[in-house]
């Protein structure tokens, strides 16, 4: 007994598993998070996509930078060595991958924020003095804070792409991606039948879904041959006509609750198996309100996009540096009691420098001579729209209040 002196007490080791490529916990609730391939948008909606949540994309009319997050969340999958499977009913996946943005590097991201950061440098110092002549009355703003209107983390999270380059063919098929294709999948003769009062397209989809979670051991029930991945589902324009879905054609479609029934079981297949999802809809189709109510409840986080293209914003001086307004819609609550809530719902986005960034929108001082007396209404009536989150905005016809 001599030689176990001494307590016999054992501290128990932790399990040690190994990480998921591409993901990271959550500082706020210790979800597994994924980035969506725009380092923005991950820190919108709170470090990035929670595994097992599905996020609503509601595209803009002309569905040009909704199929552009889709793009950049399909990117960032490849790039993390994720399995894919990508759905729609007007494109076909192949196209959707050799159309996607190219991978930036780190040292070449740095190269181009030093190179800009001088050049922004050296307008400052050259304009300093116009601008000192120029602005009677900027001594009222000389001790203000700067408006910071980048969104950005401490922590580096995700990749950055270049729009104006496609993806090469070699780390495009470097991972297991998986197609559905509407018109392939479903035969004419039973495109309008329903099952289940669900649409059969969206039936083959949950089919399609829950065979590759099955079958590859995203649910846990039979073990990955390999590393522990993730699931990255990409479906594009779900609720279109394309789809075979009415809902967005009339006020009272013969198959209201259809795509509300399709989102309620993928919620299920998502929540027990390591997977992500990021749907695009036509929302500004979908006549009938209280569908679209149902739509965004029976979704995790939602997000809308509206472009300026095409419309009266886009000549209005106050937007001028901006493609369009981005909304957050609905934040998750996830083992915690409210949400994460961002700073600020004035937001904007653009293409800037081949990349698209999402940035805090302000209202900048209009003080010049120059402008004419229509600008200033149209920027005082813009300013209306955003008073509740840019601070003390002018009323009526007077463009500034002091």
């Amino acid at each position: 007994m001599a030689t176990r002196a001494g307590t016999s007490f054992q501290r128990r080791a932790r399990s040690k598993r190994a990480p998921v490529p591409g993901t990271r916990p959550s500082l706020q609730n210790g979800q597994l998070l994924l980035s969506t391939g725009v380092p923005s948008l991950d820190y919108l909606i709170g470090g990035g996509l929670a595994v097992g949540t599905l996020l609503l994309v509601e595209e803009d009319r002309y569905e040009s930078y909704s199929r552009m997050l889709l793009k950049y969340f399909v990117a960032e999958g490849i790039v993390c060595g994720h399995s894919l499977l990508i759905a729609s009913a007007k494109d076909h996946p192949e196209e959707i991958l050799q159309d996607l943005p190219a991978p930036l590097l780190d040292d070449v991201i740095e190269i181009k924020e030093s190179t800009k950061e001088t050049e922004d440098n050296m307008a400052d110092i050259t304009s300093a003095a116009a601008l000192q002549d120029s602005m009677s009355i900027a001594w009222r703003y000389q001790n203000l804070p700067v408006v910071q209107t980048a969104l950005t983390s401490s922590s580096r999270f995700g990749h950055y792409y270049d729009v104006s380059k496609t993806m090469s063919p070699e780390l495009q098929h470097s991972v297991n991606c998986h197609s559905f294709f509407r018109p392939d999948e479903v035969p004419l003769d039973v495109a309008a039948a329903e099952f289940s009062n669900m649409n059969f397209g969206y039936v083959k989809l949950l089919r399609a879904i829950q065979r590759v979670i099955r079958e590859e051991g995203f649910d846990g029930s039979s073990p990955q041959t390999k590393q522990r991945n993730i699931l990255r589902i990409g479906i594009h324009s779900l609720g279109s006509v394309l789809w075979g879905d009415d809902v967005g054609l009339n006020e009272n479609p013969e198959s209201a609750y259809s795509l509300t029934r399709f989102l309620y079981a993928l919620r299920g297949l998502l929540r027990t198996s390591l997977s992500a999802c990021m749907i695009t809809v036509p929302a500004y189709l979908i006549q009938n309100k209280a569908v679209i109510g149902r739509v965004v409840k029976l979704s995790d986080t939602v997000i809308g996009l509206e472009s300026f293209n095409a419309s009266e914003r886009e000549t209005n001086p106050i937007y001028k540096d901006y493609h369009g307004l981005f909304h957050v819609r609905q934040l998750p609550r996830l083992n915690c009691l409210i949400s994460d809530v961002p700073d600020t719902k004035d937001l904007a986005f653009k293409l800037k420098r081949k990349l698209f960034t999402i940035e805090r929108l302000h209202l900048p001082p209009d003080l010049s001579d120059t402008v004419s007396r229509s600008s200033k209404q149209d920027v005082a009536e813009s300013a209306k729209l955003l008073s509740s989150g840019c601070g003390g905005v002018a009323s009526g016809n007077k463009h500034l209040d002091f």
